[in-house]
Formats: structure tokens, C-alpha cells, sequence
């Protein structure tokens, strides 16, 4: 049986001198920072990465768009390794393998510091991603099983605001360190953070765990993992200005036989790697393929912003940098508005006009061009950051509002795994867009490859509208032990 998270003395004190109910926000105050600093770490990462694309491509001596490889290493292989973390805790413990994770994406970042090559680098992100795998789905199933139901969305939205915090940092720090030290530094940062994360583990992590762990699907694992790794291999092909169609083609028919493959055997064993019987609650399957299809168009944005400024644009990599700031802080700004927003309009409604608002506003940054001030760039990057923090939060805690505290750690991993496959198949979409659309390599051929690659990415995004729009059905809480 899973043990029970550790309760702090003074709490415990507390409670038995003046009777008082202490809320779970305040019982576990230390392990809602010990996955904060573990989402700001994520984040921090992503957002300086994507600043210092430019400067990276030119010390390896590669083309910016050529960088693809090195952050979609990344989240496809967070994506392949996450439906792991659920067999990994209840055979090892919360406390164990949070801390491996902090530990291994500690030292993958090392070695991205010290990368002399593109393919080093590539290898680098992927040992980052072997840690990174298990911080975003623990941290959020321990949460779950922790935090009380009425301060969940709370708690979620106070986490997630730290990992904005490293959203703004990130761009001011990857900018800095380009310009005035070397981009090595920009990965090297990790290092101390994670020293620090693995020493909050040992004291405030609480063990979870099962005395007899199922055995773990590993035919299942294998079976996604080869999916997505020869989905994304596709993806390169596509992204060469020769296509080869047939390789192409055959990848991508290797991937459905391998989906089609998982999908049946996982009807087949008690414990797959990934339950899809969850899929028959509406708000999850929804919630999921919501997810998708909105990362999928929203999610090379950071990426594309930054080319845009300083490939089109020509700014420095500290104004860059700068300019991603508003970004982060009109979503730290959205936070504080979910609560009250889900409680006036609900999940459906709520999902289906912002995901509409978002895509209106990825239409508009087509407007911009070199010689669009400043400030009117700013105040669009942070309407659209507002926009965008309150649709990651809504849909992140969307997948756990009908579902069973026994089934929340699949689901977490399950929506972890979305996130991070649809992540890394939104950054390839992006930059085939653009190197498609790129005619030459003039700042003005960058300028207009940008507009006319946020317009479709606009478009997709429309398309998930439609996805949320399917919430009016929802059946009600706790339906799911007699679906799943």
C-alpha cells in the first residue's frame, strides 16, 4: 500500500493546540516548492534555449532553422519516456525517482554546456530528457494524491506560475549570456538549480509507492516509443528541400502499424503502459486530443518569435530576449483569473472562446514587420502570453475534474505525454513551415516566411475550438469506475 506523505511538526502542533483545520496549501508548502523549482528548471531551459537558437547555430556552424534537432530531441524523448513514471513510482517510490530525474537532467545539462557538435548536443538534450521525463508527471500525481480537491487548481496555478517565472528569466538570461559571456553558460545554469532540487527531495518529497509493483508493459513502451520516434524521423524528411517522399512514406506507414499494434495490445494486459480505456470519459479524451491539437499549432511560437526578431528583424539577442519577457508576464497575469473564469463560464465555454482568441491573435503577429514599434510588439506578445496562460492551466487540470483519485496517476501521465509529443511535432511543424516558406536568406525572406506560417498555425488552432466545444456532454464526477 502507498504510504502516507510526511506531516511537519509544527503543523502537527498546531493543529492539536488550537483544533484548527490547516489547509493543504499550508501542510505542504515545502513540497509545492520542491515542483515549483522543478517546472522553473524546465522552463527556464526551454525559454533560454530558444533565445540563443541563432547564436548556438552559429558556434556549431549550422543554420538556425537546422537547431530543430536539438529541441525536439528533447520533448519527443520526455514524450517516449513518461508513460514510465507511473510503474517507476510505484516500484521505486516518489522520493527515489523525482530525485534520479533531478539528478540526470542535472548532468545532461552539463553535457549540453561542453556540446562541440550538433550531434553532441542532440545527445546532451536526449540524457536531459531522461530526467525531465519524470518531473512534470510525479510532480503532478504527488500533488494529486496530496493536495486537497478545492485547492488543486490553486496549487496547480501557484506551480505553473514559478514555471513562468523561468519563462522570464529564461529569455533575459539567454540573451545576456549570448551576448556578453558564451551560450555554453546558458545550459550550465542548471547545474546549481538541480543540486538544490535533489536536497529539497530528500526533506519534503512524500513517498509514495506500491509494496508489489504490476509488471511493467515493456512491449507496450516499445511499441510507442517506435511510433513517435518514427513519426518525428518523418518529420525530417519533410523538412529537406529534396523530399523523399518514399522514405517519408514508409516511416509514416511503419508508425501507424506500430500505433494500430499498441492499440490492440493494450486492450489485451491489465496494466498497458498507457490505459486508453480512459478515453471513454469524455473530458479525458477531450482534454487530450484538445491538448494536442492546440500545442501542435501554438508551439514553435517561441521559437518562430525569435527568428523573427533577430534573423528578420535584426535585433541583438538581449532585445530579443527582452521582447519574450511580456509574454511570460501576461500569462503570470492569466493565473490569477482562472478560478474566477472557470467558475463564471465552466470548462467548455471558457475553452472554446480563448482557444478562438488565441488563434485570432497568432493571425495577428502577420502584421508585424521590421519596422512595427517596439512597444505595439510588446503589448501583442503580452495579450497573447495572458491569452496562452490561462489556456495551458485550463486544460492541464481539465483531464482530472470526472476522474477517480486511483486512476490520477495514469492520467497524469498519460497528459504529460501529450503535452510534451504534441510540443515536439509543433516545434518540427513550425520550422518545416517556415523552411518551406523560406525564399532566400535575406531578413526579408525570413520576415515573410514568419507572417505566412503563423497564419496556418492560426488556422490549426481554430481547428481545437471545435475539440472543447464537444464538453457540453460531460458525464458526471466519478463516472469513470464505471467506464474504465
Amino acid at each position: 500500500m502507498p504510504s502516507s506523505p510526511p506531516v511537519s511538526s509544527a503543523a502537527a502542533t498546531a493543529m492539536a493546540e488550537t483544533g484548527a483545520t490547516i489547509s493543504s496549501r499550508e501542510r505542504y508548502g515545502g513540497l509545492i516548492w520542491l515542483v515549483s523549482a522543478a517546472f522553473f528548471m524546465q522552463s527556464l531551459d526551454s525559454t533560454i534555449v530558444n533565445t540563443a537558437v541563432p547564436a548556438i547555430a552559429t558556434a556549431l556552424h549550422e543554420t538556425p532553422l537546422n537547431m530543430r534537432s536539438a529541441l525536439t530531441s528533447y520533448v519527443l524523448t520526455l514524450a517516449v519516456l513518461i508513460p514510465a513514471s507511473p510503474w517507476l513510482c510505484d516500484r521505486f517510490g516518489t522520493r527515489r525517482v523525482f530525485g534520479v530525474a533531478i539528478g540526470v537532467f542535472a548532468i545532461g545539462s552539463l553535457l549540453c554546456g561542453v556540446s562541440q557538435t550538433l550531434p553532441e548536443l542532440v545527445m546532451a538534450r536526449v540524457l536531459q530528457g531522461c530526467g525531465g521525463a519524470a518531473l512534470m508527471p510525479v510532480g503532478r500525481y504527488v500533488l494529486v494524491r496530496t493536495i486537497d480537491k478545492r485547492d488543486f487548481v490553486q496549487v496547480m496555478s501557484t506551480v505553473a506560475t514559478f514555471g513562468l517565472l523561468g519563462s522570464v528569466l529564461g529569455p533575459l538570461l539567454g540573451g545576456a549570456l549570448v551576448e556578453y559571456t558564451n551560450w555554453r553558460l546558458i545550459f550550465l545554469l542548471n547545474v546549481p538549480v538541480g543540486m538544490v532540487g535533489v536536497w529539497l527531495n530528500l526533506r519534503e518529497m512524500p513517498e509514495y509507492r506500491l509494496d508489489t509493483a504490476h509488471r511493467f508493459d515493456l512491449f507496450g513502451f516499445l511499441l510507442f516509443a517506435a511510433a513517435s520516434a518514427l513519426l518525428l524521423a518523418a518529420s525530417e524528411f519533410a523538412a529537406d528541400q529534396t523530399v523523399r517522399w518514399a522514405q517519408m512514406g514508409m516511416l509514416v506507414m511503419l508508425a501507424l502499424v506500430f500505433g494500430i499494434t499498441y492499440v490492440w495490445h493494450s486492450h489485451r494486459i491489465e496494466h498497458p503502459v498507457a490505459d486508453l480505456s480512459l478515453l471513454r470519459v469524455r473530458s479525458v479524451w477531450v482534454a487530450l486530443s484538445g491538448n494536442l491539437l492546440t500545442r501542435l499549432g501554438i508551439s514553435g511560437m517561441f521559437l518562430l518569435i525569435v527568428l523573427f526578431l533577430q534573423v528578420g528583424c535584426g535585433w541583438s539577442p538581449l532585445m530579443a530576449g527582452m521582447m519574450m519577457v511580456p509574454q511570460a508576464l501576461g500569462s503570470i497575469s492569466a493565473k490569477w483569473l482562472v478560478n474566477r473564469m472557470l467558475i463564471r463560464l465552466g470548462y467548455r465555454r471558457l475553452l472554446f472562446g480563448n482557444t478562438l482568441i488565441v488563434a485570432v491573435l497568432l493571425a495577428l503577429f502577420a502584421l508585424l514587420g521590421p519596422h512595427t514599434p517596439m512597444l505595439l510588439i510588446a503589448l501583442l506578445v503580452f495579450v497573447y502570453g495572458g491569452f496562452m496562460g490561462m489556456q495551458y492551466t485550463v486544460m492541464n487540470t481539465l483531464v482530472y475534474t470526472d476522474l477517480d483519485i486511483r486512476h490520477a496517476s495514469m492520467a497524469s501521465s498519460m497528459a504529460s505525454t501529450t503535452q510534451y509529443l504534441s510540443m515536439s511535432f509543433g516545434i518540427a511543424l513550425a520550422t518545416i513551415l517556415m523552411q518551406n516558406l523560406l525564399h532566400g536568406q535575406s531578413n526579408a525572406a525570413y520576415v515573410a516566411a514568419f507572417r505566412w506560417t503563423v497564419i496556418v498555425l492560426a488556422v490549426i488552432t481554430a481547428i481545437a475550438s471545435r475539440v472543447f466545444a464537444r464538453l457540453d456532454k460531460v458525464p458526471p464526477a466519478g463516472s469513470v469506475s464505471s467506464t474504465a
